[in-house]
């Protein structure tokens, strides 16, 4: 089980329901889960695989509901007109790329892997979007030390 440190406030199922109710977005029982017993923060295995083409990748920190740096409704904010329909940006990379989790019908619990370098001027091209895991649950358990390569 990976571990994740965090100073952020703890928050009820209250609080997710008025952040879900405030920016639109419908987010996953597991993801609920998740920001209930951390609600952000950094993890302390973070290499992840995004492909064989593409490598690995550090994630830097999961964003958090409440008074933080990494907020995830100012993130989903930065990044409205940037994603794809249907995702809302859960993470971060070292590099600016972001981690999102799918919250429409097609991809919904869905993890990908955003690469800001590869950036369409049309958000809802997918090609630079790379899927991760079937849920939050799966990315965590794919997150290992660096030296594990």
């Amino acid at each position: 089980m990976i571990l994740i440190e965090s100073d952020n406030e703890k928050i009820s199922i209250e609080t997710i329901k008025q952040f879900e109710y405030k920016n639109e977005v419908k987010l996953t029982e597991k993801y609920k889960k998740f920001l209930l017993q951390w609600n952000g923060g950094y993890p302390s295995a973070s290499t992840f695989k995004i492909s064989d083409e593409k490598g690995h990748s550090v994630l830097n920190v999961f964003n958090g509901i409440g008074d933080m740096y990494d907020n995830l409704e100012k993130v989903i904010n930065i990044y409205e007109y940037r994603l794809p329909n249907g995702f809302i940006p859960i993470a971060d990379d070292s590099a600016g790329n972001v981690i999102c989790l799918g919250t429409n019908e097609s991809y919904y619990e869905n993890i990908y892997f955003w690469d800001h370098e590869q950036e369409s001027e049309n958000p809802d091209d997918m090609s630079n979007m790379y899927f991760l895991a079937n849920d939050i649950n799966k990315f965590l358990s794919m997150l290992h030390e660096t030296h594990d390569e």
